[in-house]
């Protein structure tokens, strides 16, 4: 097992990328949509329906020069580029929602996948929702009084609709016609993702990239008027089975499995990782499942981490796990130490079930 860290577009820095490093890290996984363009980022109970927006990145394809420039510059500071994690709304909102630009924006989907293979980043990892993330509140009530996010669906009307223009609780049409996103049943769902897939594993099998899907988070039976897809263990058995290559994978959220209802994570993931399905992982704790829950620090909750990471190690699983989320911590780099904490966990952790403590 590898550590790696997440950093999005703007946090692609020199005192970032020494920051990783100087944590433990070997590998980043970068986040390049432009989530924070225009506005300040809210995970907030959605009372601003508009959402994140897209703005800089806005269209415009990740060719293979920038993939490549962004490569060099991650691995002159010692680190790995392991993955791209989430497409861009801009580049397939109407693949989500089987809208008018479908078969191009397909076709552009292919594209980013040959990029990202030929600049030697060897796994895309994707959520395949409409709502996606939506619905928590951050809220200091962590262990001392930490910056934590909470979900509690007596909180949020889940049923509250998209406008259009928006996808994966981000805008990418501001000056879209009024209205509202129409409702997607969950049948509807499984076959636009299956036609996704049939699409783009061949391409992705072609050009050495795993796409790696992750589950639904929160992971309820509906969230502003769409199904969602993977909010059971099991689910994951069934987006494996509509297109069966080893490009067709797993971005393993360790929280997002022991938020969902039903299913035993230790189960699931014992699973999968024996059958290679996953390609890197998301480790947080959290406390409670679906409909209520909070996201706590690493080494609390109701993951038992020794036991996860035990499991994977058993199964010679040797991809990269990072921290997702983590806690906000009391000091002028709240999110900094908030990594720094968790990674220092995981490091110790990895090394322990190694046998190297």
């Amino acid at each position: 097992m590898k550590l790696g860290l997440g950093l999005y577009r703007q946090s692609l820095t020199q005192d970032n990328f020494r920051f990783a490093r100087q944590a433990g890290a070997t590998h980043v996984v970068v986040h390049l949509v432009d989530y924070f363009g225009g506005r300040n980022p809210s995970l907030s109970r959605g009372d601003d329906r508009r959402g994140w927006c897209v703005t800089q990145t806005q269209g415009k394809l990740w060719s293979v020069e920038e993939l490549t420039s962004i490569r060099k510059e991650i691995e002159s500071h010692g680190l790995v580029w392991e993955a791209v994690e989430n497409f861009d709304p801009a580049h397939w909102h109407d693949v989500l929602l089987d809208g008018p630009k479908k078969r191009a924006q397909l076709e552009d989907l292919k594209t980013l996948i040959r990029n990202i293979g030929k600049a030697g980043i060897p796994i895309m990892g994707y959520n395949f929702s409409i709502a996606g993330v939506w619905g928590w509140t951050k809220q200091h009530v962590g262990r001392g009084q930490a910056a934590s996010l909470v979900f509690d669906s007596k909180a949020v009307d889940l049923s509250t609709p998209m406008p259009k223009g928006m996808v994966w609780n981000m805008t990418y049409e501001p000056d879209a016609p009024a209205g509202d996103v129409p409702p997607v049943g969950s049948q509807e769902l499984w076959e636009r993702l299956e036609h996704f897939l049939q699409v783009i594993i061949p391409v992705a099998e072609e050009c050495g990239v795993r796409l790696a899907a992750h589950p639904d988070d929160p992971p309820v039976e509906h969230l502003r008027g769409s199904a969602r897809l993977v909010n059971q263990p099991e689910k994951y058995d069934r987006l494996l089975s509509l297109v069966t290559s080893p490009a067709n994978a797993l971005e393993y959220c360790l929280g997002s499995v022991q938020e969902m209802s039903g299913g035993d994570l230790y189960e699931s993931l014992d699973k999968h990782a024996q059958a290679g399905d996953i390609a890197y992982v998301h480790a947080r704790n959290v406390k409670g499942k679906v409909p209520s829950y909070q996201e706590v620090f690493i080494d609390e909750g109701d993951i038992n981490m020794g036991k996860a990471l035990g499991i994977l190690h058993d199964n010679n699983f040797e991809g990269v796990i990072i921290p997702d989320h983590t806690p906000e911590m009391s000091c002028q780099a709240p999110w900094h130490a908030g990594m720094a904490f968790a990674m220092g966990y995981l490091k110790a952790s990895i090394e322990n079930v190694a046998g190297k403590a």
